[in-house]
């Protein structure tokens, strides 16, 4: 297939874009390069331009390009969109809920009224187990629960998946693919999602530093299984997938916040777990039921463990230098926005000045 990938220069899309092609899709990339440099290791191999008519195998890119500004031009020709491109974490969304909602909601239901009018049969949207919010309880949540998302990021989400929704029909395919909290390697590194910053933590202060009380329950799932299970979605027989929601996760990966301090103290010799509780009881607490994907998917599973990705990134963050600065700025979403607004490089939407 031919694929739009927004988002291709962030975190998942990094790990996605190759992975993509690597299984013969042709691959091209739409990002606002906000977060381009945020690069731990190896520099990746961006897509060459629009028009340099690369192998099929090669993923390609169009320049900078804002959500908001996508056009026809950007979906002519595509055969599916993996729409991961998002201002992506909750501490965003509550700095500017007005942004949130701007780029997160209204642009991605432009771009999929868009790419439906260009012929698009499928369109991946990633949204996020976060919609079940404060779900609570013992039992699992499945996709049918009631979506109760505390945060503006969660609630864009929301909406977005509603709207597609309508937006559905014979030839227009969109699935909801809610993913758990990601986690892992990329080399376009994110640190302020919570496995990847406790091991951080606690490499750089032999501390695993939990705010909370560590009761919540959260829900995992490496970056690598995430691009496993868009490039399933893909290709699978549209009656399986049409117009569906799916958790995509594991239940082996359902763990407390405490639970993946431990884990983290265990890949970092000599690391001391410290939760001081001082944050209180985090309202944001479920476990998720992933087994709505596996039935529409036959033989896919996640195939990776928080106690492997804890291993990981340790063993990246040692082997690619990360310091305490890296860390806390140039791998921290918010800190990276702060620093582009505070330099002038970006307006108070977050565009690019010309």
């Amino acid at each position: 297939m031919r694929v739009l990938l927004t988002g291709h220069q962030g975190y998942l899309g990094t790990v996605m874009a190759p992975a993509l092609a690597a299984a013969g899709h042709e691959v091209v990339g739409l990002d606002a390069g906000l977060f381009a440099d945020c690069v731990l290791g190896p520099a990746p191999a961006d897509p060459p331009g629009v028009g340099v008519s690369p192998a099929r195998a090669e993923p390609r890119a169009w320049g900078r390009v804002d959500l908001r500004d996508v056009t026809a031009e950007h979906v002519a020709g595509v055969d599916a969109v993996i729409h991961l491109a998002a201002l992506s974490n909750d501490p965003l969304g509550s700095l500017a809920p007005e942004l949130t909602h701007d780029i997160n909601h209204h642009a991605s239901v432009r771009l999929a009224r868009l790419a439906r009018d260009a012929g698009v049969r499928r369109f991946l949207y990633a949204s996020t187990c976060s919609v079940y919010g404060a779900a609570g309880g013992d039992d699992l949540v499945a996709e049918d629960a009631p979506l109760r998302p505390v945060t503006p990021y969660a609630e864009s989400k929301v909406r977005v998946e509603d709207d597609l929704h309508d937006l559905a029909d014979g030839d227009f395919s969109p699935v909801f693919m809610r993913n758990a909290t990601a986690f892992g390697y990329s080399p376009r590194l994110r640190a302020d999602i919570v496995l990847n910053n406790l091991v951080g933590h606690a490499l750089l202060s032999g501390e695993v530093l939990v705010l909370s009380d560590g009761t919540p329950w959260r829900p995992l799932v490496h970056a690598a299984d995430i691009a496993r299970a868009f490039m399933a979605a893909l290709t699978a027989p549209r009656d399986a997938v049409h117009d569906r929601a799916f958790n995509i996760g594991s239940e082996t990966n359902n763990v407390t916040v405490a639970e993946i301090a431990g884990q983290v103290a265990e890949a970092v010799s000599g690391a001391k777990v410290n939760i001081t509780g001082e944050n209180g009881a985090d309202p944001r607490s479920y476990r998720v039921d992933f087994s709505r994907f596996r039935t529409a998917i036959p033989g896919f599973d996640c195939e990776w463990t928080v106690k492997q990705g804890a291993l990981e990134l340790a063993d990246a963050y040692r082997k690619y230098g990360l310091t305490r600065e890296d860390f806390e700025q140039r791998f921290t979403r918010l800190a990276v926005l702060r620093a582009a607004s505070d330099a002038g490089t970006v307006d108070d939407t977050l565009r690019w000045r010309r």
